[in-house]
């Protein structure tokens, strides 16, 4: 946009602006009303509802992959006897605290960003927003939190099947989950090997004929109770609050140290899950085929079951484990490289998420397109010369809303310092040529498929983002905010960064 024609339009002015509405909008929004009453803000939603991740998937069985006591905010504890929860029970939870903080009065539902540009002589994001009926409208705002997640929320990611439009049966993909599907009585396959997967295979094999799970290769899978004993020991006699305490701290020191175990000792870590799968399966399917996967622990995401009912319905002989590549879909079935054709009414491909940065929004600096590949992400929050701008991005092995909190929490410290020492803007300057590293270390196939679209990261902090919880609440939370390493009210530099190579060298 010209900036003659941006002189000709009218900017609402924000203080903060949220994009998404989901459980990181949401309690970026509680923590911005409770620790920064006085600032104007608004969360741009683009669905009719709140909630995310937790509204838009509808398929069966959906629930947590992560216990509730540290995946539900601090501030609101969770009560329920069940810690690893629906995603009705998670909508429940979040609609609770909606109502009770009244937070609906700053969620703009079925909005969307289209294009953000940051403008260096304003100090302001100029943002545009798309309402439903196709009408556009303005926003200057001096900070921009992206909640909206991190992958794309209108489609998943679906292999190219060979002859996929020859099966004559249904495709019912997990993120377009048809609500009409009626699976009694059906032979199902669901293919994949991910949290997904394993949640969906259990559920459907109650009322399906039976469910394949096909599998290209395996994942590490654990089973937990589905209700906690010390946790309903505590609840009976000590106030939620400081059950909710003792429950966070459980829990966050079992996931670290999961994670840590891991990396140290993998195959030690190997064997106490192989031990575990032996024990829940009792012979009905062979664990080093079908259990056994071909990375070290937590390289990807442990999949986590409750009660160990994707064991148990294996064990029933509800649902098989095939694991092979497929050859082609058929007019019945799934034909499998070793041959084996696998009969089937509905085929469920599990194959997972569409990776995408900020919601899809064109994203820009003094009019220069912002490409996430030259950024370098800082304390798992900010990025090199992107000024006033923070993406809510929760932890991959653990609960992602500890990360969070800390996120919400460093946004309002980071703003109180600048209204007392009158700063405007404030972006972590890297220099462009310092060496640079995966962003996360997950070798998922989501990640893998975007990866030289995605930010990098550094070696060491605060450039390096190490994932671990304990030593995040010393060096975020608790770290001095005048680093060396931010930048406050320095912009010339931001052009000259986010310009096409071209434009730099012909300057």
């Amino acid at each position: 946009m010209k900036a003659s024609e941006e002189q000709h339009i009218e900017y609402e002015a924000l203080d903060v602006l949220i994009v998404g509405a989901g459980i990181s909008g949401l309690g970026m929004s509680y923590t911005l009303k409770k620790k920064r009453p006085h600032n104007s803000f608004a969360v741009i939603e683009s669905r009719e509802n709140f909630g995310g991740t937790w509204d838009l998937f509808k398929y069966p069985g959906i629930r947590s992959d992560s216990d509730m006591y540290t995946f539900a905010f601090s501030f609101k504890p969770w009560t329920d006897r069940e810690y690893i929860a629906t995603a009705e029970r998670i909508q429940h939870y979040l609609g609770e605290l909606v109502r009770d903080e009244g937070l609906n009065q700053y969620i703009r539902f079925q909005q969307k960003v289209k294009a953000a540009n940051w403008d260096s002589t304003k100090n302001r994001w100029l943002v545009t927003i798309s309402r439903a009926d196709g009408s556009e409208y303005h926003i200057a705002a001096k900070f921009f939190t992206c909640c909206s997640g991190y992958y794309n929320y209108d489609k998943g990611y679906l292999p190219d099947f060979e002859g996929f439009d020859d099966f004559k049966g249904t495709i019912a993909h997990p993120q377009k989950w048809p609500q009409e599907l009626d699976y009694s009585g059906k032979k199902v396959i669901v293919i994949g090997s991910g949290a997904t997967a394993v949640t969906i295979v259990p559920a459907m094999a109650k009322k399906a004929a039976h469910v394949t799970m096909l599998q290209r290769s395996p994942s590490y899978i654990v089973s937990r109770p589905a209700s906690d004993v010390l946790f309903r020991v505590l609840s009976q006699v000590l106030p939620a609050g400081l059950t909710n305490r003792i429950m966070r701290l459980k829990y966050t020191t079992l996931q670290q140290m999961s994670f840590v175990l891991s990396k140290k000792f993998p195959d030690f870590v190997r064997k106490i899950v192989r031990k575990m799968n032996v024990k829940a399966l009792d012979g009905a399917a062979d664990v080093d085929t079908h259990f056994n996967p071909d990375y070290q622990p937590w390289d990807q995401r442990m999949a986590l079951v409750p009660d160990a009912d994707l064991f148990n319905s294996v064990r029933t002989g509800k649902s098989t484990i095939v694991t092979d590549h497929i050859d082609r879909f058929t007019e019945t079935g799934v034909l499998t490289k070793n041959g084996t054709h696998i009969d089937a009414d509905i085929i469920v491909p599990a194959t997972g998420l569409d990776l995408q940065l900020w919601g899809n929004i064109n994203l820009s600096v003094d009019g220069h397109k912002v490409h996430g590949n030259k950024l370098t992400n800082y304390k798992g929050m900010m990025f090199s010369q992107l000024p006033n701008f923070v993406w809510v991005f929760g932890y991959t092995n653990s609960s992602w809303t500890l990360k969070a909190e800390l996120t919400f929490d460093y946004v309002c410290r980071l703003l109180d310092y600048m209204e007392q020492h009158g700063h405007d803007s404030v972006y972590p300057y890297r220099n462009p040529d310092a060496p640079r590293e995966n962003i996360v270390g997950l070798k998922s196939g989501y990640i893998l498929r975007k990866l030289d679209e995605l930010p990098s990261q550094g070696s060491e902090f605060p450039w390096c983002n190490k994932d671990l919880y304990v030593k995040d609440l010393l060096a975020i939370k608790h770290s001095k905010l005048a680093d060396n390493v931010l930048r406050f009210d320095d912009n010339k530099p931001l052009a000259d960064f986010h310009k096409p190579a071209a434009d730099v060298h012909s300057s």
